[in-house]
């Protein structure tokens, strides 16, 4: 009737439950700082909204920051290729 599938059996060199109860006692440790630190940056957004900035440019400039040099050179080049291919901007010099 129903396949028969073969069930994983419990590493034998850990007894059942210790390590995962201690693993996802971590991870929901984890979840916690992360929705803390979350907060903190909703907060910082909020406060710097509040002093007049632009948070969706502010976003953008914080997401450029984390990108390598080179993969950021690379990606304002196509941007400026794409742009000017539909007449949205000069088209790049060939220096």
């Amino acid at each position: 009737m129903f396949p028969t599938r073969r069930i994983k059996e419990w590493p034998k060199t850990a007894l059942p439950g210790t390590n995962s109860v201690r693993s996802s006692e971590r991870i929901e440790r984890m979840e916690e700082e992360k929705s803390a630190i979350a907060a903190d940056i909703k907060e910082i957004y909020a406060e710097a909204k509040g002093n007049g900035f632009d948070t969706k440019i502010l976003r953008k400039i914080v997401a450029i920051r984390k990108q390598d040099a080179n993969e950021r050179m690379e990606q304002e080049a196509l941007l400026e290729l794409y742009m000017s291919a539909l007449g949205m901007v000069a088209a790049p010099s060939d220096d």
